[in-house]
């Protein structure tokens, strides 16, 4: 296939694959994995004079697993296989920084894309929580979540949630309460913003529920890096 991957939608684009973009569908576990992203690491960017959007996968060079992970539950709306990302250091030296890939651009993409940035006409990028969330919210998402930014640290559970405002950190808190009756705190991280976390007991509550959707190399994010633990906490939740 033609790498479409960041084109612009010209007419030699359209010709050929408006008839591919209008035979896909998005599955449950796509929409997902895009939302939980969304909520982590995930970006989405409408181009200048594009139509739609396109979702952008990007992680370090450690998470090759998850990002191949992400590809394959995407790969109906990807055209061209995650690839290495290179900056240059000071000196001028050429070095490996991340894996990433991108969707085509797609109106399904687009409603997810109104609902997470706020912004005159939906284009000013600034990523916001959907208030509709509570409505979806589910283990997968959060596990997804949990995988892009979450970290594992004296046996807690800590979320990098710098790009939400107080006010949608406290909605979150009332989102897990009430969803899943886990009891999240925060805290503010100097002047970088604000951070969510369990505490030891909470924690294992929520590793249990999300333990299924974690794959092994990331189980570290939740506190085990053996991944034959996986089992146990599967019996267990």
């Amino acid at each position: 296939m033609v790498n479409t991957v960041g084109s612009c939608e010209n007419k030699h684009w359209h010709k050929k694959w408006i008839p591919i973009k209008k035979s896909l569908s998005l599955t449950k576990m796509q929409k997902d994995l895009i939302i939980g992203s969304l909520l982590g690491d995930g970006t989405m960017r409408l181009g200048k004079g594009a139509r739609n959007v396109n979702f952008k996968v990007e992680h370090g060079l450690a998470q090759k697993e998850y990002v191949d992970w992400k590809y394959q539950i995407l790969k109906s709306f990807v055209f061209t296989k995650p690839k290495i990302s290179y900056r240059y250091s000071k000196n001028g030296e050429k070095y490996e920084k991340s894996w990433w890939f991108r969707t085509i651009r797609h109106p399904y993409f687009t409603e997810i894309y109104k609902r997470f940035y706020l912004g005159n006409d939906y284009r000013n990028g600034t990523k916001i929580i959907p208030k509709d969330i509570e409505k979806e919210l589910n283990p997968f998402m959060v596990a997804v979540w949990i995988m892009d930014d979450g970290s594992y640290s004296n046996k807690k559970i800590d979320i990098s949630t710098y790009s939400f405002t107080l006010a949608e950190i406290n909605f979150l808190q009332r989102c897990f309460k009430d969803i899943f009756g886990i009891k999240i705190n925060f805290y503010r991280d100097r002047d970088r913003g604000y951070r969510m976390y369990c505490n030891q007991e909470e924690t294992k509550k929520l590793a249990n529920i999300i333990s299924p959707y974690i794959i092994p190399s990331m189980m570290y994010k939740i506190g085990f890096r053996d991944p034959v633990t996986t089992g146990f906490l599967q019996k267990a939740g």
